[in-house]
């Protein structure tokens, strides 16, 4: 099968037979197909679109294009879940290791940020020695032993996705419901998952900032999931305002050591976490209903077994092994910390969250380009929320940076994103679980 048929076929709007797919992904994967073949089928696959069924076979010859790992003799289920990025989202960080003390394997395969939003992996690389990119021997390992593992993906784990998807950001053509689907889940079912729970947020701090928009990719990646032979459960969840009152990475990192520790926890966070754990819990069979999920995830956070678990998973991957009880000696700490205050009273009545994640990428803890180099000291703490009350001079934020320039910069950028009126209606956290 030529490259370029299957790329004529899609462009006019023909439905494409799994050889065909099967010939573009051998093509991605193995160098058969150049750039501009690739960015063209990326082009025409967002024009005219894929059906469930063709999303589905992209989706599994992406998964086979490189190795698949197989989980037969592990005692409990093995589970993931799978953000579609926000700020302040660091929910991965205390998502495995509540799963792992509940019985659960996790075999996570995180990414690293982009655009306006932070990302898992670079989160984890704020650990010094911490091995985000292990070899599969030593992730196979530390899932079996500890119960969880959060790496990024490798070389040899859906080698297609990693080329398509890196000629998709460069070409206009992220934007697409089937293509995201089926890079997600290649992914999550090279990894040997049992079952997955999306996590799609909606919001003006989210991709798809329509919930509408936010619901048909939950939906897609649903059917394509069944298609696929993979379990799926989705929850929406609001992103109009930072999940975490910390966006970053060592600060974000700091943020999940807390929580799992429970020296501090705000209550937003929390509900996402609590929902997500359970309804992996509900998935995967692992219980019966999410109230009694829910019940068992606050016990292994009650009872330390959860941080514990943390502190193993780090220690295991090259990090530190008092990480849990001595965060701050390891986590980078930016030479200027500096108060952002109100320079008005009133209530927090909107919060711009996209401009929040895009001021802690000109900090230097996100990329411009693929190759900039991420500072893990630099972010945002103690986020004021939507509703808070301020009076004049009550501080908004604390700007972690590398410099007063750089400081007084994010000042100006983050008093821009927030603003101050009457304390506005809140919606719900989570607005909806698609099972």
């Amino acid at each position: 099968m030529l490259i370029s048929e299957v790329i004529r076929k899609k462009r006019d709007g023909e439905i494409l037979s799994d050889a065909d797919i099967t010939a573009m992904v051998n093509g991605i994967a193995q160098g058969g197909a150049s750039d501009a073949q690739v960015a063209a089928f990326a082009m025409a696959s967002w024009l005219k679109g894929l059906s469930p069924d063709e999303t589905a076979a992209l989706t599994l010859a992406m998964r086979d294009s490189g190795d698949v790992f197989r989980w037969p003799d592990t005692p409990g289920p093995v589970v993931d879940k799978h953000s579609t990025g926000g700020v302040g989202d660091n929910v991965s960080l205390m998502l495995a290791p509540i799963l792992a003390a509940c019985g659960a394997y996790v075999p996570m395969i995180s990414g690293r940020g982009l655009g306006h939003t932070g990302g898992t992996l670079d989160k984890m690389d704020a650990i010094p020695g911490y091995t985000s990119q292990p070899d599969n021997a030593l992730f196979d390992r530390v899932v079996r032993d500890v119960g969880c593992a959060i790496i990024g993906q490798t070389g040899d784990l859906a080698p297609a996705d990693k080329r398509l998807y890196a000629i998709r950001d460069v070409t206009a053509t992220v934007e697409s419901i089937p293509l995201i689907t089926a890079s997600i889940l290649s992914k999550k079912l090279a990894a040997g998952l049992e079952s997955l729970v999306m996590d799609v947020k909606f919001g003006n701090g989210a991709f798809m900032s329509n919930f509408d928009d936010a619901r048909d990719l939950a939906a897609s990646i649903q059917r394509v999931a069944q298609l696929a032979g993979l379990k799926c459960h989705a929850l929406l969840t609001d992103m109009n305002e930072p999940l975490a009152d910390a966006a970053g990475n060592a600060v974000e990192t700091l943020n999940a050591i807390e929580f799992l520790t429970g020296t501090r926890r705000t209550a937003r966070l929390e509900e996402v976490v609590t929902a997500l754990c359970a309804q992996m819990l509900v998935a995967s069979g692992a219980e019966t209903d999410r109230a009694a999920a829910a019940r068992r995830v606050r016990d292994v956070l009650e009872s330390g077994q959860a941080a514990e678990k943390f502190g193993l998973m780090v220690a295991a991957l090259g990090g530190p092994s008092d990480i849990v009880d001595r965060p701050e000696a390891y986590l980078a700490q930016a030479p200027v910390i500096t108060e952002l205050s109100a320079t008005e009273a009133g209530h927090v009545s909107a919060i711009d969250t996209r401009e929040v994640g895009l001021c802690v990428v000109e900090l230097g803890g996100g990329r411009r380009r693929a190759a900039d180099k991420i500072d893990p000291a630099v972010g945002l703490t103690r986020l004021a929320p939507l509703g808070a009350k301020l009076e004049k001079g009550d501080p908004i934020a604390v700007i972690h940076a590398a410099s007063d320039t750089d400081a007084e910069a994010a000042k100006a950028q983050l008093l821009a994103a927030y603003h101050f009126g009457d304390a506005p209606t809140p919606g719900p956290v989570v607005a909806e679980i698609l099972t």
